[in-house]
């Protein structure tokens, strides 16, 4: 007999899914650009996929690992943003990577209860639940800017689902 999940662990399960999926998306990004690109701003009130990276490691870490891993908060949001080189793809990488690890660790084993549990953040008061949904939404829409700028920069299709046929299935009811 198939022990179903609960809708806790099913939530968590996609919400781990969501996170991993976006960087081998990364990875097409960067083998794509070069170091100098990475860097570069579209114009000065944008911000570089450099930037990018490093905003959505301290969101990650503020939002899940410091507010339900326990970890403490060191973020300094304005510093993620005045960077403008310091870092090379495959750091920017490791440690988008190793925040993500991080985050996941730790809500793998969150129960109903933790996820229901009120959180302050930024200002914000979000169960566990809450929080982990702003950062798989944050970190979905800052790689697709990420995706959409190096398209720019280099006028070809990242090939994102060049290997999935199924997208133009219809749905069965």
């Amino acid at each position: 007999m198939q022990i179903q999940p609960t809708v806790s662990q099913e939530f968590i399960a996609h919400a781990i899914y969501q996170m991993r999926l976006n960087l081998p998306r990364i990875e097409k990004c960067f083998a794509q650009l070069t170091e100098e690109e990475v860097w570069k701003r579209p114009n000065p009130e944008s911000n570089s996929i450099g930037n990018l990276i490093v905003h959505l490691s301290g969101n990650i870490r503020q939002w899940i690992v410091s507010s339900i891993g326990g970890a403490k908060d060191i973020r300094q949001r304005n510093e993620e943003f005045e960077m403008q080189e310091g870092l090379s793809q495959k750091e920017l990488y490791d440690l988008l990577a190793s925040t993500i690890q991080s985050a996941i660790e730790s809500i793998q084993n969150l129960t109903e209860k933790d996820l229901l549990k009120k959180q302050s953040v930024q200002g914000y008061h979000y169960s566990a639940l809450g929080n982990i949904l702003h950062v798989v939404e944050h970190l979905s829409y800052h790689i697709g800017q990420i995706a959409y700028w190096t398209k720019v920069l280099k006028g070809q299709d990242l090939g994102f689902y060049a290997d999935n046929d199924s997208l133009n299935a219809t749905n069965e009811i």
